[in-house]
């Protein structure tokens, strides 16, 4: 029996495998690195082990000082998670040699499938359709379009589509070094790429006693950067011929490798029925939660029970209703998915039924690695929660989720919230038409458009300076209960200003009346039916609506201070059933110790400096990629914004940047006069 389960992991699932432990009477450790010293899971656990240092190849890949963690700890177990080393036999067959017990497969099946290469052939051994594996040094026109890909790890990392033979170079590159970044070993391969294709998984469970479950398929489809951002199950694709099919290919698949525990076999669904072989996960997935919820399992315990020697029923309890997870990340969509870091000011999803387990009925789940107040840094993956909606029907489930997150209040970081909300509501994805191209099929442009239209930008701010008002009234020495802004006679309105979500700036102008009626300009006909400093509701075309309204000071005084001697809000957040809106309190002069020189090209997150394309006096085009970043465990590409020469080079590869650093600096052409177009 396993008394003490040490996890070799971070975030949502080691809280997501506390919570089991708790359940089962088994003691937890967590390990932790400086980045995440303050993180939730370190505080849940009953003992915490510190990793020093914040990358993941000092921290979270070290084995030798995970094991060292769980004997110092007095662990007698090690549940590796998903991601970092869950799929690393070397690993697992540390942890089984320093006598702790293992919660996942024999380290012989990880070996097997550690290597997508290997996987592959051996796959196509045991019968199970595969695509055939091309070398990177000899693809040719006719192979294209094609895939390059990771053969270690997971998780859309080490993976590039190629169109061009001319674009293969960098890919593979590119590959290589997130590869190595994330799994330690930059071995790449590529395939075919299949378009129009859906990605679809069955998830298995095995006991050492020959008894073996296949809990059905999930549908992975909707992607970004080949990882998956919204899962479900059953696939609105598969009927029940197909189903059968896909469950004996992985089940044949399992056999070939032995396999005992938890895993999944991935596989390629083209148009026409056929299936391809893409890997095996010998681990936990990251989207296990709607098969629980589907089946009424907690597959941790099962995980756990079966690496203590366990035996599983013979069969395992029938579905129910249906089941759609999706993946909140601190990221801008329409930024070319930007990771965001920073303070989470507030992190609230209404409805929740149960948090890191199966509702008891229909209904709303969350398992989250994030709580209000939590700080979001650049060494790990960005996804900050997993919302899992289970109902009777498809279009109940969906219809409920979206309907969380429309009034979800996820403060201080750009996320992927609106984009979720309208991919659950557009008809390709209702229909169950989605396929791997979904997200570029129906176009950036309608998915990540905001929630909250120019109207509700435009509401929004006038709210904020009502709620600023109020809260400066209130704060007030003196005659606080006179209006804002009162006078004698009428005179000029209040002013504040706002930068908006999209960058442009939002101007307020009111006044109040004697009899404390709102006069707005541009707001012709609204109501003011109350205010206080956290919330205002309006009345608007007779209509009335409640806004919420909070304030986050701003730590560098650059907001100044109201009138009654606080700090101003530098950040404030409007949330309403028109949708949530973002606003930044300008100050009414600017310092200029904050104007940047024009042409400044800055760090749009922090990150490392992996390798600079430029130099200093070098002409660059508009688009020319100029230097490249990694953070959250993805390169990302900083470009010219405009064309000109580099006057300015401020940063070298290995430099860590924060947000806002001025990279380098663009100067414009200049005319034959010498002036500047």
């Amino acid at each position: 029996m396993i008394n003490k389960l040490l996890v070799a992991n971070r975030g949502e699932i080691a809280r997501r495998v506390f919570r089991t432990c708790r359940d089962m009477g088994i003691g937890t450790v967590a390990v932790f690195s400086d980045a995440d010293a303050e993180g939730p899971h370190a505080a849940e656990a009953d003992a915490a082990v510190r990793l020093p240092g914040a990358a993941p190849a000092d921290t979270y890949l070290r084995g030798d000082l995970l094991i060292a963690a769980a004997r110092s700890a007095g662990a007698d177990a090690v549940h590796p998670g998903y991601g970092f080393l869950s799929e690393n036999a070397a690993f697992a067959r540390a942890v089984i040699d320093a006598g702790l017990v293992w919660v996942g497969p024999p380290p012989e099946a990880v070996e097997a499938m550690g290597s997508k290469i290997e996987a592959k052939k051996l796959m196509a051994r045991a019968g199970v359709p595969v695509l055939p594996e091309l070398d990177p040094d000899a693809v040719t026109e006719a192979d294209l379009p094609i895939l390059v890909k990771a053969s270690a790890g997971g998780g859309g990392r080490g993976m590039r589509v190629v169109r061009s033979l001319a674009e293969l170079p960098d890919a593979v590159a590119a590959a290589r070094r997130e590869a190595e970044s994330a799994f330690g070993d930059p071995a790449v391969f590529c395939e075919p790429l299949l378009e129009r294709a859906r990605h679809v998984e069955v998830q298995l469970l095995a006991d050492a006693h020959g008894t073996g479950w296949a809990l059905g398929e999930r549908d992975c489809s909707v992607q970004r950067r080949h990882q998956k951002i919204i899962e479900e199950a059953p696939s609105p694709a598969v009927d029940t011929a197909l189903r059968d099919r896909l469950c004996r290919a992985a089940v044949d698949a399992a056999k070939a490798i032995g396999y005992v525990g938890a895993g999944t076999v991935e596989f390629m669904l083209a148009e026409d029925g056929r299936f391809f072989f893409l890997e095996v996960n010998t681990r936990l997935q990251v989207e296990h939660p709607v098969t629980e919820c589907l089946y009424g399992l907690d597959l941790v315990r099962l995980q756990i029970e079966v690496a203590e020697g366990a035996r599983l029923p013979s069969a395992p309890p029938a579905p129910r209703g249906h089941a759609i997870e999706v993946r909140l990340y601190a990221e801008d969509p329409a930024a070319g998915w930007r990771p965001s870091g920073g303070t989470l000011h507030a992190f609230e999803i209404p409805g929740v039924d149960a948090r890191f387990r199966v509702p008891p009925e229909y209904g709303l789940r969350l398992d989250s690695g994030v709580e209000n107040g939590t700080e979001v840094g650049v060494h790990y993956d960005p996804m900050l929660a997993k919302v899992i909606a289970w109902a009777p029907t498809r279009g109940a489930a969906a219809r409920r989720l979206r309907a969380a997150l429309g009034g979800a209040r996820v403060h201080g970081l750009a996320t992927n919230r609106d984009l979720l909300a309208r991919v659950l509501a557009e008809p390709a994805f209702l229909g169950g038409h989605a396929t791997t191209g979904y997200l570029d099929e129906v176009g950036l442009d309608v998915l990540a458009a905001p929630l909250a239209g120019g109207d509700a930008v435009r509401l929004s701010a006038l709210a904020a300076a009502l709620a600023d008002a109020a809260a400066n009234r209130a704060a007030a020495p003196v005659l606080a209960g006179l209006p804002s802004g009162w006078r004698n006679l009428p005179s000029q309105p209040q002013r504040k200003s706002y930068e908006a979500p999209d960058g442009g700036t939002v101007e307020v102008a009111y006044r109040l009346t004697r009899g404390g009626a709102l006069r707005a300009e541009g707001h012709d006909g609204v109501e003011l039916v109350a205010a206080s400093p956290g919330s205002v509701t309006l009345g608007v075309a007779g209509v009335r609506y409640g806004f919420e309204v909070r304030r986050v000071p701003d730590g560098t005084g650059q907001g100044g201070t109201g009138q009654g001697g606080g700090p101003r809000a530098a950040e404030v957040y409007v949330d309403s059933p028109l949708g949530s809106v973002a606003l930044r309190a300008l100050p009414r002069f600017a310092d200029p110790s904050d104007l940047v020189a024009p042409g400044s090209l800055l760090a749009p997150m922090p990150g490392t400096v992996v390798r600079v394309e430029t130099e200093e006096g070098a002409a660059v085009t508009e688009g020319q990629v100029l230097l490249v970043l990694e953070a959250m465990k993805m390169e990302h590409r900083i470009a010219a914004p405009a064309g000109g020469t580099v006057a300015e080079l401020n940063v070298a590869a290995g430099r860590q940047v924060e947000a806002g650093a001025v990279l380098a600096v663009i100067a414009a052409p200049s005319t034959p006069e010498g002036n500047p177009q």
